[in-house]
């Protein structure tokens, strides 16, 4: 495993901006509103060579009394707990403060190297008076602008100096590699950190009652049975009309996007609200996208058992563009039914990996066109030449016709469930394409 460094410090100082800036990318959000960051955020970053798993923490502040605060604090602390190397960031202009020098005396106390960072110092001019008040703790200081990356080379040294030595290469050691990347997505209060929590066995995400809990998206790794799956944690999905400032706006940007780069999207639905609005837009977008997804009703210890039935009605219904869709029951926080929710989306994958040889093919779908032949367009028909498989996950098929402008939605629709029922595709989604050819295969 790379060694840890921990970024941590009181609420807006800086902290995901450096985090940025340390991993080259976009990472965390930053905004000039404080307490933006909540759960810890974990990226690998090359600090000179050498590779380290970096976290961004939320602002730590110990006199709070919110129990939102005091998670975030929590977590914070669960980060100094592994961390190797900590960077205690504090903000040059607004000087130091009696929270950071409580904070101060808890990392020393913790034994481990701390390197403070004095943020927001723009100009080698103004190093003397910024950093001056930060020299009573006693600790190893730099003075730094994360948002204009100055004085980054020297921090970039400073911590390679205090990071345990690299162990040697052991070419014998078995790789564990992850087996998933699985984007969890839903209506904000729905329960998907408690899901991932569930899976995790601890509670490495903040669960609250307060709706937008969650506003980055939250990489979350999960080891069972010698496996390793990436969990990614997003943002509440609402409509447009309710997200009222560009943070959420940003948020929900993160989660739709973090959709598209996992494997398996896993939407959790609230069974006490039932299907909403949102529930059914964010489906729809899966579906156009086709994205492998599972649908996770959450939350069934709180539905009376009489109002069962209806509710599995409800999902039946709403779900009836894309039945394809797995719908497991459970409940996150009594732990009842997440077990299934792995084994289902590596069987969803595994579909999504179906290869099928362009003979095969076209062998197969032979009699599903000659059984139902396409529908007459202004008194003409299309003619199918062949197909062939283009790509996997999601199996996707390319079928050479005369002309696509005579072939229906309604016939692709056909297409595509004749190819499920021939190969076993019960599960993944499946992409039909047409596209014109005036010769066959054969005579090309």
């Amino acid at each position: 495993m790379p060694p840890i460094v921990a970024i941590v410090g009181r609420p807006n100082v800086g902290k995901s901006t450096l985090f940025n800036r340390l991993t080259r990318g976009r990472r965390a959000i930053t905004h000039d509103l404080p307490g933006v960051t909540r759960d810890r955020l974990e990226a690998p970053a090359d600090i000179e060579g050498r590779f380290v798993t970096l976290v961004d923490t939320g602002g730590m502040d110990y006199e709070a009394e919110e129990s939102l605060a005091k998670q975030i604090v929590e977590q914070a602390e669960a980060a100094l707990v592994t961390a190797d190397v900590v960077i205690f960031l504090v903000d040059g202009k607004a000087g130091r403060t009696a929270l950071e020098d409580d904070l101060a005396e808890r990392l020393r106390r913790l034994g481990k190297p701390v390197i403070v960072a004095v943020n927001k110092v723009d100009g080698l001019e103004r190093v003397a008076a910024m950093t001056a008040d930060f020299h009573a703790w006693g600790l190893p200081l730099l003075a730094i602008s994360a948002a204009h990356g100055q004085g980054m080379a020297e921090l970039a040294e400073a911590i390679t100096e205090r990071l345990p030595e690299a162990e040697p290469y052991d070419p014998d050691a078995p790789l564990v590699q992850t087996v998933l990347r699985l984007a969890v997505l839903g209506r904000p209060n729905a329960g998907k950190s408690s899901l991932i929590n569930a899976l995790a066995g601890e509670s490495r995400l903040i669960v609250s009652d307060i709706a937008g809990t969650t506003r980055d998206a939250v990489d979350v790794v999960v080891h069972q049975k010698g496996k390793r799956y990436l969990f990614v944690d997003t943002a509440g999905v609402r409509k447009r009309t309710r997200i009222t400032d560009g943070l959420e706006r940003y948020s929900v940007a993160k989660a739709l996007s973090s959709a598209k780069r996992a494997d398996v999207a896993v939407v959790v639905i609230d069974a006490v609200g039932g299907v909403g609005v949102q529930d059914k837009r964010l489906i729809s977008f899966l579906d156009s996208e086709r994205k492998a997804f599972l649908v996770v009703v959450n939350k069934t210890d709180l539905v009376p058992q009489k109002d069962m039935l209806a509710l599995q009605k409800d999902i039946a219904r709403e779900l009836r563009m894309c039945s394809h869709v797995p719908v497991l029951y459970m409940s996150a926080a009594k732990g009842k039914g997440v077990a299934k929710v792995l084994p289902q989306a590596e069987a969803i994958w595994a579909e999504c990996q179906i290869r099928v040889g362009t003979g095969e093919l076209n062998r197969a779908m032979r009699a599903s066109l000659d059984k139902h032949q396409p529908p007459l367009v202004n008194g003409r028909r299309a003619k199918f030449y062949y197909l062939t498989q283009a790509a996997d996950a999601p199996p996707t098929f390319v079928f050479f016709v005369s002309d696509t402008e005579r072939v229906r939605d309604s016939y692709i629709k056909y297409l595509e469930n004749s190819l499920r029922k021939l190969f076993g595709i019960t599960m993944a989604p499946v992409k039909v394409v047409c596209r014109a050819s005036h010769k066959p295969k054969d005579e090309r």
